[in-house]
């Protein structure tokens, strides 16, 4: 593996805790661009997203993801809304393997459910946002994605095997 591999896609789609595993397997650091960010400002996600609105937050995660596509080969899981900007588009295409974990609604509204670090789901319908997050990024996270799995009805540890298994068959690296 020469390349980062950058996981993409929506909150609840595994991206944390796939990434760990699948770093782990392929014997690969692992960064999560928004851990990183809250180590760098000493601020958690909520904090910033109250504080300096989504804008400053994507400003932000673009700084963050400039500096992960150094070309350190590690498994990179991405927030969530990376993709909304063109730049950060072009960064994971021309730096790295793109992985989208794709996950229907359903899955995402259970996997998210139990998490209040979520900025944009303290709304009063949050399976209501999640759909309309979808329908806005779906596009995007097809767009930058070199390869698409799957995750609703795998455990972790099955979908960072499978996601695994087709790096191996599309020979990344």
């Amino acid at each position: 593996m020469t390349q980062p591999i950058f996981l993409v896609g929506p909150m609840g789609a595994g991206k944390s805790t796939i990434g760990k595993l699948l770093a782990a397997q392929l014997e690969l650091p692992f960064a999560d661009s928004d851990k990183v960010l809250e180590d760098r400002t000493g601020a958690d996600i909520p904090w910033i997203f109250d504080v300096e609105g989504e804008a400053g937050f994507r400003r932000r995660e673009s700084e963050v993801l400039r500096d992960l596509c150094g070309g350190t080969p590690q498994v990179v899981a991405t927030g969530g809304g990376i993709v909304l900007l063109p730049e950060n588009r072009k960064l994971l295409k021309a730096h790295g393997f793109v992985v989208y974990l794709r996950a229907g609604l359903e899955q995402l509204v259970e996997r998210t459910s139990k998490n209040s670090n979520r900025p944009l789901l303290q709304v009063a319908d949050p399976k209501a946002k999640l759909r309309e997050i979808l329908q806005q990024r779906e596009a995007f996270y097809s767009e930058v994605a070199d390869l698409v799995c799957d995750t609703d009805d795998c455990t972790p540890k099955q979908a960072s095997q499978l996601v695994a298994d087709r790096l191996a068959a599309n020979a990344v690296g």
